[in-house]
């Protein structure tokens, strides 16, 4: 690994020119816990990144289905490295719980952006969200989790269902102080690894479509410490290897009901629009170690006489990505701030809490479609080598691929957001706060989103319900993009604001970049990324912890 990653053994926080501006704006007391971010910056660009390649091409996890008696334990083998660093790697699902801030949280899923890695990280803080809010009774299970101690995981997803959480068919029957679970969940993250899953399942008698399901927990072993469940097989996947996923059976498995039934529905929501944002820092931070392997072997490597990045055609490409991911981490770290203010609140929801679905939606459908672009971008400015498994380029590249369809894909995300828009409320206080930010700034690109965004909504509400469907993804994108421009603005620092024009311009207009962004390093080689050395690791000199 080490001799095919420019970004391998580099502190990927320390080169981060974006999420210290983003975090100012949104989250004050951010720098009292920027040693803990460079810290995290490290693991993140070394051990993290060193084992995630390990796994993914040597060490796949395996299922184990029968220990040395013959006994049924459906478990997975692990490279012992994997199994460090998912304890140590915990720490990212503390933050909220320890009287600090889900912006720390976000920023280490950032900063780690492994698919694989971070997901298991993110179906365990979604397992302990739904035990904190709802069912805190098993608080002992809860710490587990937050120590590094047990693995959770959210099994919603059936083979004649998908997205639609309506189609559920898992039944459950109550038998005493307990539920059993009875049918398979067809997709199921974790699976083999998980010690408490929160599940999707249908009480009997209970109502056809989505308000007719509930929530439960399921711990591995029942209370008799026998096998709960069963794992099917693990399934075969072109990207996330690190993470296991298979299908699992329920014959009478013990489950706990969370909450209230007929709340169930909003509690999968609530850890749905948790794991959408999870998605869109992923999707974000593979796109930002695309850049880095991108922009260093520009540096590094000649072609046709010169440097790479004394091309043209190059600087262009650098500055598409230096526009997509700052644009899209002031996005998303918007939809975190709004998701700080609206966590704890519980059925029925106020207004704020839907406005914070609504920043949700935006950011994870237009972060995914950022994030595969820009990976796939990385590969084309290595050439013919960024399609080789040998470099990181290509993984990153594969990886991202998972991005737009995890936790809902585009027309889920689309369909949603007309929901939250029209029938939840949510366009008047969005409306209320990008138009007059928009209008503030003055510019000519500012005016550009400024119109981009109220022509949308008012065109949206005079469609009928079908064509609003039909052009949801386009407008979705459009009022992502107008929002991004006024946010970048607001970012207060000069390059951002140039960011956030080149953004309108080319996202709203249609335009291709301007040249003057060719004659502009601080766009396309960001302060604190410009003129890494070639790592001692490239070069074949020895290196500490290679």
């Amino acid at each position: 690994m080490q001799y095919q990653s420019y970004a391998y053994g580099k502190n990927h926080w320390t080169l981060e020119p974006d999420l210290p501006h983003v975090l100012s704006r949104f989250w004050k007391g951010w720098r009292a816990h920027e040693t803990e971010l460079q810290r995290f910056g490290t693991l993140a660009g070394g051990e993290a990144y060193r084992v995630a390649d390990h796994v993914d091409k040597e060490a796949r996890p395996v299922l184990v289905m029968h220990d040395l008696e013959g006994q049924r334990i459906d478990r997975v083998r692990l490279s012992p490295a994997q199994e460090t660093l998912n304890r140590e790697l915990s720490a990212i699902n503390r933050a909220p719980y320890e009287g600090c801030s889900w912006h720390l949280h976000f920023a280490y899923g950032f900063l780690l952006a492994d698919p694989g890695l971070y997901c298991i990280q993110t179906i365990t803080g979604a397992t302990v969200y739904a035990i904190h809010k709802y069912a805190p009774q098993f608080a002992p299970w809860k710490e587990e989790l937050l120590q590094g101690k047990a693995f959770g995981a959210t099994w919603m997803t059936e083979v004649q269902g998908g997205s639609d959480l309506g189609a559920n068919k898992v039944r459950a029957v109550p038998e005493g102080a307990v539920w059993r679970l009875y049918g398979d969940k067809y997709f199921s993250s974790g699976a083999g690894l998980t010690d408490y899953a929160i599940v999707s399942a249908r009480p009997e008698g209970a109502p056809p479509g989505p308000k007719g399901v509930a929530l439960f927990l399921v711990p591995r072993l029942d209370r008799n410490g026998a096998l709960n469940y069963q794992v099917r097989r693990l399934k075969d996947k072109l990207a996330t290897r690190a993470v296991p996923s298979g299908e699992v059976d329920f014959e009478g498995s013990e489950a706990h009901l969370i909450g209230r039934a007929e709340e169930g529905i909003y509690y999968i929501l609530e850890t749905l629009t948790l794991s959408r944002l999870a998605n869109a820092v992923g999707a974000l931070g593979l796109a930002r170690k695309a850049q880095l392997e991108a922009l260093l072997r520009a540096q590094h490597r000649t072609a046709f006489g010169k440097k790479l990045e004394e091309h043209p055609l190059v600087r262009r490409d650098l500055t598409d990505l230096s526009v997509r991911i700052a644009g899209g981490l002031a996005l998303t770290f918007r939809a975190v701030a709004a998701w700080e203010e609206a966590w704890l609140e519980t059925p029925p929801y106020s207004p704020r809490y839907h406005y914070a679905r609504l920043l949700a939606h935006l950011a994870k459908a237009r972060t995914a479609e950022h994030g595969t672009y820009c990976t796939q971008l990385g590969m084309e400015l290595f050439g013919g080598v960024g399609f080789v498994e040998d470099f990181a380029i290509a993984r990153l590249a594969r990886e991202a691929l998972i991005t737009p369809i995890w936790e809902g894909p585009a027309n889920v995300q689309a369909l949603d957001t007309l929901e939250v828009l029209f029938r939840k409320g949510a366009a008047q206080p969005f409306a209320e706060e990008f138009l007059p930010r928009l209008e503030a700034v003055g510019t000519e690109e500012a005016r550009l989103a400024h119109s981009a965004l109220q022509n949308t909504l008012a065109h949206l509400q005079t469609l009928s319900p079908e064509e609003a469907q039909w052009q949801a993804k386009d407008a979705l994108r459009t009022l992502a993009d107008a929002a991004t421009v006024a946010l970048l603005y607001d970012l207060g620092s000069e390059r951002h604001a140039r960011l956030a024009a080149l953004y309108a311009r080319h996202f709203l207009q249609k335009e291709e970049y301007p040249a003057w962004a060719m004659r502009e390093p601080q766009v396309w080689l960001p302060e604190g990324m410009a003129r890494d050395p070639i790592p001692d690791i490239l070069s074949g000199r020895k290196s500490g912890g290679s």
